[in-house]
């Protein structure tokens, strides 16, 4: 069975920083794009972040450019998205996807795997 499984949501103070991981399971993902994109209250769906199956620069939403960075680790199937510079509208469902093209990460459009979401929620 693929997995994909989220950690590292919790409480922050605006300001503060989290750092998400994915963890992927039951197949390689070495050749997929893998991303984040996050549910808000008002249930708009945002792109967040994603990187290429080769990694390299990431691609980044324009409310968490400069503060928000991802990164992949092949060998444990993970990407991570550090977060700094937390604010209050940040706040959300964090989901983690992977899929074969990135640009269905970045459109939100439908991908080919998801994770069940991990909560961040920043006071303010």
């Amino acid at each position: 069975q693929v997995r994909l499984q989220e950690s590292g949501g919790g409480l922050v103070q605006a300001g503060g920083s989290l750092r998400l991981s994915c963890v992927g399971s039951g197949r390689r993902f070495d050749n997929l794009a893998m991303g984040w994109f996050r549910q808000t209250s008002d249930k708009e769906r945002e792109f967040v972040a994603a990187i290429k199956w080769n990694g390299g620069n990431g691609h980044y939403g324009d409310s968490v450019k400069g503060r928000f960075t991802i990164s992949r680790d092949h060998v444990f199937n993970t990407v991570y998205l550090q977060m700094n510079g937390l604010k209050s509208e940040d706040t959300g469902v964090y989901y983690c996807a992977a899929d074969s093209n990135i640009a269905h990460l970045q459109l939100g459009r439908h991908v080919d795997y998801r994770g069940q979401g991990t909560q961040v929620t920043v006071s303010s």
